[in-house]
């Protein structure tokens, strides 16, 4: 991001470790600059997380981006510079188009993706094939205009992007690599998220199909865009 020229922020959530985590994170502050740390004081989960983070967050851009490596910096300045020249408020990376790499995806997740994945795509008629991918970037504004968030896990992927699609913001979708972790152990739980999962999908899909609009973009009572100061980078 510095070679890039992008001011930009970096903040690490820390999720109730039980290791050296907040120990070592004390430390890198004083040795990165761009670098924040928050500690979840929420209950513990992927989306609670990502929620805390957003809390913190200053810039006028937010980035979702894995701690464990699987996500490139490199696709990170690519969203940026397609957010800045495309103009629009959301950019969703997909490792299932022209372009990505996708090193060592389990087979029978890669299964239950892509099951998914399309299943989403019919019910909501829409041309992205990736929503379950973490990898995003959105306008500020955009998280304020998708609350209330209620997913507390993994789920939370799968939430953002469909509410912004729903309600209207405009987004595209660029290619994006991901690869497998090389140490520690995934904490996603197929079985225990499925139905999780599927509450938030038929959610958004309830909102799309009932809401009359109420929640898109110009009918709420306050316009999001005034919620948030625009500050530039992220």
């Amino acid at each position: 991001m510095k070679r890039a020229s992008i001011e930009h922020e970096i903040i690490v959530v820390n999720d109730h470790s039980t290791d050296a985590t907040q120990s070592k994170l004390r430390d890198l502050v004083h040795v990165i600059p761009s670098l924040k740390y928050a500690d979840n004081e929420r209950a513990s989960g992927f989306g609670l997380a990502v929620r805390t983070g957003f809390d913190f967050c200053s810039g006028d851009a937010v980035a979702v981006y894995m701690a464990d490596g699987s996500d490139t910096p490199a696709d990170l300045i690519k969203f940026f510079r397609t957010m800045e020249d495309r103009k629009v408020e959301c950019v969703f990376g997909s490792r299932f188009v022209s372009g990505a790499r996708v090193v060592d995806y389990p087979l029978v997740k890669l299964i239950l993706n892509r099951i998914t994945n399309l299943s989403i795509q019919i019910l909501f008629g829409i041309p992205y094939n990736d929503v379950t991918n973490a990898f995003k970037l959105y306008r500020r504004h955009v998280l304020e205009g998708l609350k209330p968030l209620l997913s507390p896990h993994y789920n939370l992927t799968v939430e953002l992007p469909l509410k912004a699609i729903v309600r209207g913001y405009s987004y595209c979708v660029v290619s994006n690599d991901w690869i497998q972790r090389k140490t520690g152990k995934s904490k996603l739980k197929i079985q225990e998220m499925g139905s999780r999962y599927l509450f938030i999908i038929l959610y958004c899909f309830i909102e799309k199909l009932l809401s009359k609009g109420d929640y898109r973009r110009g009918n709420n009572l306050v316009d999001d865009r005034r919620l948030v100061q625009q500050k530039g980078g992220f």
